[in-house]
């Protein structure tokens, strides 16, 4: 699905994203994040969402999570709008959705003032059903972990810098560093084919 600013793969039998791509560039925008979230009706039924609700698990703590932010889409009131449908919407512990994982969209917004990026995500499903605490609300499975590529640069000048991030109430902000990966490492975890050179591909940094 192209939205406004970025792409979103889903698959229809996980009525979810599987995979997300955008471009980031130096921050010139101010409009506001909506506060609504939706179901896309462009999408069919059976391969989106129940429902654009809150997650809610007993004694569990569960975001409304985004694969591309909200705020690298502030540029366009469209855009950042259509950050919030649920196709772009996954179940996120609280902890990692507002810790690991915000960090690393604030590392985004800190090269994109630098250079232009290009931005790579996905979804690591897994097979965990005591963790499946939306498939009668929603529809849909709660991911294991979540996966992330920045590309700046090109030619010998090309850096690269990704993670792989549990879903997890542990992945706090100060584990960050710690889920750093080399793009082999997620190459050959997720199957996708990540488009940087191949010296970038075993750097962690």
């Amino acid at each position: 699905m192209d939205y406004e600013g970025f792409t979103i793969w889903l698959d229809c039998q996980k009525r979810g994203a599987v995979k997300f791509r955008y471009n980031a560039q130096r921050d010139i925008g101010n409009f506001k994040r909506s506060s609504r979230f939706y179901l896309d009706p462009k999408v069919p039924k059976e391969c989106q969402q129940y429902s654009a609700k809150t997650y809610k698990a007993k004694d569990q703590r569960y975001d409304r999570g985004h694969l591309v932010p909200a705020n690298h889409l502030d540029y366009s009131k469209s855009a950042i709008k259509a950050s919030n449908t649920m196709t772009n919407i996954l179940p996120q512990a609280a902890n990692m959705n507002r810790g690991a994982w915000l960090m690393t969209e604030e590392i985004t917004e800190c090269y994109r003032d630098i250079a232009d990026l290009l931005i790579i995500g996905g979804v690591i499903w897994g097979n965990n059903p005591d963790d499946d605490y939306f498939v009668k609300s929603h529809g849909v499975k709660t991911p294991s972990a979540f996966w992330k590529v920045i590309i700046r640069g090109t030619g010998s000048n090309e850096r690269a810098i990704a993670w792989i991030v549990p879903n997890s109430q542990e992945a706090t902000r100060k584990k960050s560093d710690a889920y750093i990966v080399s793009i082999k490492e997620i190459e050959r975890v997720t199957g996708e084919m990540v488009p940087v050179a191949d010296f970038t591909k075993y750097d962690k940094s």
